[in-house]
């Protein structure tokens, strides 16, 4: 592909890679801030976004020497490859469909076992921010994926470098990052009480066929979207997740149980980030498990923020679906109108 490329129009590798790289970025940039909710508007859009990240990925690769003569740095790398395990992630909370997150845990594990961020940590405070960034990143998806014993190490690592940076760029004030450690390690330690229950999930293995007893008139009808929100103030969070939206949130999910989580299991375990070549729905779904219903959380909407994302949701509804509603809140009208006004 890349001989092509360079070879027709006898361009320099290292500019049509950096018109690659320009081209993904302002891809990138219009579809970040896009709305979680709006999915059938934006599906399209997703996948040509993907499809521009898997030529530069797969450009990348097979010029990496050559482009590294040329200047590319290891940083940079690992910056493309953030931003598909970011793409990744938003598709996933798009579409619930858990093999995207999988693919985003192997692009951000490859990022970790491989140090793309490593050189100039701590001589430049772009690089040390990235990698902050990035772990942060990396650490809601082991969180929603279940990986704990990554998460603990993932939050060992975060409260170190933190900690290395106050000292090292001592001109720098790294309160928010500080407030995001204890964020995560208070949202972890709320949740300790569930680690030796059985899975949040529904699982193939422990749960019975859920139909079995369903009236014929009603097997219709499934449950196909979700909207989570939660109005507590002080709420143990990480991020814009709260404690009880994240147990919702996989209450709501099959545990990964079937021929997709076997063939990404082995893929992980090789740390290879090949994902990106297989960017479709239809790869992507595991033929052994029902689909995951649809979920749209909000961390303390406005009312015409939620009335506008279950407006959007209801229009979008299927004929034989059923929208599930949670709200969590105090029940003190006038202590949650104080808190949440937008």
């Amino acid at each position: 592909m890349s001989q092509q490329i360079s070879g027709n129009n006898n361009i320099p590798l290292s500019e049509v890679y950096w018109s690659l790289v320009n081209k993904a970025d302002k891809k990138f940039s219009k579809i970040r801030d896009l709305p979680f909710y709006e999915r059938s508007r934006y599906e399209n859009y997703f996948f040509k976004v993907f499809k521009v990240y898997t030529q530069l990925w797969k450009f990348q690769q097979e010029n990496r020497q050559k482009l590294v003569e040329a200047g590319l740095k290891r940083w940079e790398i690992g910056e493309i490859a953030s931003r598909i395990a970011q793409l990744y992630y938003g598709h996933y909370m798009r579409t619930s469909d858990a093999g995207y997150l999988s693919e985003s845990y192997v692009f951000y594990e490859a990022i970790l076992t491989r140090e793309y961020f490593k050189d100039g940590l701590f001589q430049d405070l772009n690089i040390a921010n990235k990698q902050l960034r990035f772990l942060a990143r990396f650490l809601m998806v082991c969180l929603v994926l279940g990986r704990r014993e990554m998460v603990h190490q993932l939050v060992d690592q975060f409260k170190r470098l933190i900690d290395e940076c106050k000292r090292t760029f001592q001109e720098t004030d790294f309160k928010e990052w500080k407030v995001v450690a204890q964020e995560i390690v208070r949202f972890l330690k709320s949740d300790t009480a569930f680690m030796n229950i059985r899975p949040l999930r529904y699982s193939l293995v422990l749960d019975p066929n859920l139909d079995a007893g369903t009236p014929r008139a009603s097997r219709s009808l499934r449950l196909t979207d979700a909207i989570l929100s939660s109005y507590y103030c002080n709420e143990v969070k990480y991020s814009e997740l709260t404690l009880d939206s994240f147990r919702m949130l996989q209450c709501l999910e099959w545990e990964p149980s079937g021929s997709l989580y076997q063939s990404t299991g082995a893929k992980m375990g090789q740390n290879a980030p090949v994902g990106v070549a297989r960017i479709n729905s239809q790869s992507m779904n595991d033929p052994t498990l029902p689909p995951n219903p649809r979920k749209a959380v909000l961390y303390r909407p406005s009312i015409t923020h939620f009335l506008a994302v279950l407006a959007t949701i209801c229009e979008e509804l299927p004929s034989h679906g059923i929208l599930l509603l949670y709200l969590s809140a105090s029940g003190n009208a006038r202590l949650d109108r104080f808190h949440h006004l937008p």
